[in-house]
């Protein structure tokens, strides 16, 4: 993971002021969104019997960075993607893809733009059952109209990428289920999409097939770079997977930041309640708690980039600090027992100490 993106960053996508109403929208509604404050929009939808299932979200996705969504059932979190790709029609708001309002589009220009920029892997497989793994990498080529030999040799290729080259004149009922969303992986792929979204793509599998499938994507991600939107509602996988993470709450944007602001620091309490029961130090590493200073050269030392958990067993011994260093070895600083209480926000741990 990358820390939070730098703002001189390229932006490839940004969302600007978004709403999705199901049922029906309020006469003249996006100059509702405009003129009144976003509880007096969300009053105003229901008083009409319909749903605001996205209230007045904004944000921005970087060239190269994974932003994970997340929330609970309901939050508004596959919508949200659905309309930043606009497989839903917002309802008001503005989405910008490279500097171009994807909402302006007309019908053929979108079709254009989902085919050569977006890749989309969804939780249902959707493989064709009747084509082999090969055809169905291969079959977003085949709408394309471009040759047998040049689709069926991109295809092989994206195969080979995600371990199943041997597998490639398998029909998906001869697949198991993470093999099936591999191929599913690689179809999403076939055009070389610039943004890639992707909709609980793991959530189907077994928890040893999940596990395996986000060593493959993470895999896949410093191979290709890929800008990616991802839902999910595993908060270790998206802190995982993740540069950053945005949780929803009934349609709103709570809070959006990397893995170690979101436990270190919530926005709100609805947040604090959603991360209580994350294992925290199996997610930060001992640079997200270290200090600059000076440390004692007989002390124990764990490197910056190590779990939490590292440090946690040398405190666990009864040391109360430990020297903290790269990866050659070089002092950075200093991480003390006491400084653990900001996990639970508690008093500092009571570990056993020597003597």
């Amino acid at each position: 993971m990358t820390d939070t993106p730098d703002p001189s960053q390229e932006v490839i996508l940004k969302c600007r002021n978004l709403w999705k109403v199901f049922g029906v929208e309020p006469a003249g509604f996006d100059q509702i969104t405009k003129t009144e404050s976003k509880d007096e929009v969300i009053a105003h939808v229901q008083s009409k019997g319909s749903l605001p299932a996205i209230c007045d979200v904004s944000l921005d996705v970087h060239r190269g960075e994974i932003l994970m969504i997340m929330g609970l059932s309901g939050s508004g979190k596959s919508t949200l993607l659905r309309c930043l790709s606009r497989l839903v029609e917002p309802s008001a708001g503005a989405v910008f893809f490279e500097g171009q309002n994807v909402l302006t589009l007309k019908e053929r220009a979108l079709t254009e733009l989902r085919r050569n920029s977006f890749g989309m892997v969804f939780q249902s497989f959707g493989l064709l059952g009747h084509l082999n793994a090969r055809d169905n990498v291969a079959f977003p080529l085949r709408v394309q109209n471009v040759p047998r030999a040049e689709r069926h040799a991109r295809a092989e290729v994206l195969l080979d990428l995600v371990g199943l080259g041997e597998r490639k004149g398998n029909f998906p009922h001869e697949l198991s289920g993470g093999q099936q969303q591999r191929v599913g992986i690689a179809r999403s792929l076939i055009a070389d999409p610039d943004l890639w979204f992707l909709d609980e793509p793991f959530s189907a599998l077994d928890p040893l097939i999940r596990r395996q499938m986000q060593d493959e994507f993470l895999r896949l991600q410093r191979t290709l770079g890929k800008t990616i939107v991802f839902v999910t509602h595993d908060f270790l996988e998206a802190a995982r997977l993740g540069d950053r993470i945005a949780i929803m709450r009934d349609g709103r944007l709570v809070q959006l930041g990397t893995p170690r602001e979101i436990i270190l620091s919530p926005a709100d309490d609805y947040v604090r309640d959603f991360v209580s029961d994350v294992p925290a130090s199996r997610i930060l590493h001992v640079a997200d708690l270290m200090k600059e200073g000076h440390a004692e050269a007989d002390l124990p030392s764990v490197r910056a980039t190590d779990p939490l958990e590292a440090a946690i067993d040398h405190f666990l011994s009864g040391h109360a600090e430990l020297r903290v260093v790269d990866e050659d070895g070089v002092l950075l600083g200093v991480i003390a027992r006491d400084d653990l209480h900001v996990l639970t926000a508690q008093e500092p741990q009571q570990v056993p100490r020597n003597g």
